[in-house]
């Protein structure tokens, strides 16, 4: 869970998911916030430990904002250093919601269990509530953006709210990753199914943040825009490359 100036939203965040899924163990990635987010959720997780008598919250602190993308793969290199089975990803704002949680872990768990989960707002079930309109049309205007660029089999390849099979995230090479934000995502699902994993998306109903504001800026629109048209184009000719092979 990656923060940054998160002090009004991760309290009740934190508390949800403990109610939810009591079972999952939490780290706060924390970019230094300004807000003092990091501090908060170090003594959320120290009250916890005393009356539960384990650590279930663990807190990362980095020093300054360095990028949404860091700190996922940051979260991701923690928790596959320490074998879970299953790395959740997940924003602290509350726009996704922990009772959710639990519907895409058990589509983890079936015999068929792909390499990803993704909570989804664009499939049948899927909703979004008090998102202004512009961001929807952004949503999905980039998610058909990377399907007929890349031809992504996703209908909520931007979602940030999914689950990695350990095993398949193990492989990726998230050394290579440089990406931020919706491309971040959009990176992330096309290295899956790259390396041969399926994704699953489970309907979520996303809400719109009740308090602070959205990190969503005009460079990660362009750097989503730019990125997902190279990866078209490399796409598009690795096709065309097999198509006249000898």
């Amino acid at each position: 869970m990656p923060t940054y100036d998160e002090r009004d939203s991760l309290p009740r965040t934190l508390d949800a998911l403990r109610r939810h899924a009591p079972e999952a163990d939490v780290l706060v990635v924390d970019d230094g916030s300004p807000d003092g987010t990091g501090e908060l959720a170090e003594r959320i997780a120290a009250e916890e430990e005393a009356e539960l008598g384990r650590r279930r919250i663990q807190v990362m602190h980095r020093t300054g904002k360095q990028g949404l993308g860091t700190a996922y793969v940051a979260g991701f290199r923690w928790a596959l250093e320490r074998g879970y089975p299953a790395v959740v990803e997940m924003d602290a704002d509350g726009s996704h919601r922990a009772e959710d949680l639990p519907r895409l872990l058990e589509r983890l768990d079936r015999p068929d269990a792909p390499a990803l989960v993704i909570g989804s707002r664009w499939v049948r079930g899927g909703r979004v509530v008090n998102w202004p309109l512009h961001r929807q049309v952004l949503s999905r205007g980039a998610n058909v953006y990377a399907w007929l660029a890349m031809g992504l089999p996703v209908r909520d390849a931007t979602a940030g709210f999914r689950v990695y099979r350990q095993d398949v995230l193990g492989r990726l090479a998230l050394d290579e990753v440089a990406s931020h934000g919706y491309c971040f995502q959009i990176d992330m699902a096309w290295r899956v199914i790259r390396a041969g994993g399926s994704v699953a998306e489970v309907p979520i109903t996303f809400v719109e943040r009740a308090e602070g504001r959205s990190k969503m800026s005009r460079n990660i629109v362009v750097e989503a825009l730019v990125r997902v048209t190279v990866w078209g184009a490399q796409e598009r000719w690795r096709q065309l490359r097999s198509l006249v092979r000898p």
